[in-house]
């Protein structure tokens, strides 16, 4: 068996696994059993069970980022476009994590723990992107601000929180209403009109 595989039979695992128990009672032994492999195995690849978690997790959103990120460099598009961009792979994303769910067993803090691994992911890898673009329209005079970075991270947490809906659970409304209100900020930041960004939503 091939080392690709069975690090992949690990992942299929624990996937298959999630879809009926939670994360506190599944065992590295467990993941081991359903994967068809020896236990000593799965040290192998990872040094623990919260290890395997997070390769999941990178592994469930990998395609949609790298596509985002592909596009992010494409310095022939705007700057906005590609933020939109960004935005666009953040609502995939959070659909996908949305539609994976979680089993009926878990609890609170550990619906709270899977998500904070899927928000550590998402905001690691595409802040260097956004940071990237945000640069570069500062360099153009089409954004007018200091912290490029920051203004990354800000962006990037609203929209990973608000768009999955299930650290803050509010309505579609509400949802809603504080995007608008990080378009405004935005606005407001670059110098561009009221009005003039929310095509980043759509």
């Amino acid at each position: 068996m091939s080392e690709n595989r069975k690090y992949d039979q690990i992942l299929d695992a624990l996937e298959v696994l999630l879809e009926n128990k939670s994360i506190r009672t599944i065992s590295v032994r467990e993941i081991a059993e359903t994967a068809g492999i020896g236990k000593g195995s799965i040290y192998y690849y990872f040094s623990s069970k919260d290890k395997i978690l997070e390769a999941l997790v990178e592994r469930s959103y990998k395609q949609p980022l790298e596509t985002a990120k592909d596009l992010a460099a494409r310095t022939d598009i705007s700057v906005f476009t590609r933020m939109a961009m960004i935005f666009h792979a953040c609502r995939s994303s959070s659909s996908e994590f949305l539609r994976r769910g979680m089993s009926s067993e878990e609890t609170g803090a550990e619906k709270a723990y899977l998500h904070q691994k899927y928000l550590q992911y998402m905001i690691a890898e595409l802040k260097p992107e956004l940071t990237a673009i945000i640069e570069q329209g500062i360099a153009t005079g089409d954004i007018c601000f200091e912290y490029p970075a920051a203004l990354a991270e800000i962006v990037l947490i609203i929209l990973t929180v608000k768009l999955d809906n299930s650290l803050i659970p509010e309505t579609e409304e509400e949802n809603k209403e504080t995007i608008r209100g990080l378009i405004a900020l935005l606005e407001k930041g670059t110098g561009n009109p009221a009005g003039s960004l929310n095509f980043l939503t759509s």
